[in-house]
């Protein structure tokens, strides 16, 4: 079985860190991703949707010390549904995608066009770098 789930978008918010009982990290953020189409009529349309991400470990803190709200990223992880109660006592379900993998795309301040550092790879990445993650996935 597979369970891959890869998305490029931008943060919806500032990371939300808490810490696990065990002491691991553990933050939360959402992803917006948008696709382009014409419609039946030919006007251009853009759809958007939101994923939730859930990082942990040392992965976390650095999305944490690193991403905000508008950073470019490129996640990599896993399908995971949880169930819960809310403060009613209503069951809720709740799809998110389970990063295990994480790369920060674009510049620190897009307005000075100064790049930024990928803490994992050590690579230092531009707008213009990134350029091909904007080519169709050929799958």
């Amino acid at each position: 079985m597979i369970n891959i789930a890869m998305i490029i978008g931008n943060l919806g918010n500032d990371p939300k860190t808490t810490a696990a009982s065990n002491g691991n990290t553990i933050a939360s953020f959402s992803v917006a991703t948008s696709e382009k189409f014409k419609d039946k009529n030919g006007q251009q349309q853009e759809q958007t949707e939101w994923h939730r991400v859930v990082v942990f470990g040392r992965l976390a803190e650095i999305c944490e010390q690193y991403l905000k709200k508008g950073s470019r990223v490129y996640i990599e992880g896993r399908l995971q549904t949880r169930q819960w109660e809310d403060k009613n006592g209503n069951k809720q379900n709740t799809t998110e995608i389970v990063a295990k993998e994480m790369k920060m795309l674009g510049s620190r301040d897009e307005k000075t066009g100064t790049s930024q550092k990928n803490e994992e790879t050590g690579n230092s990445e531009t707008e213009k770098d990134s350029d091909f993650f904007k080519a169709p996935f050929p799958f």
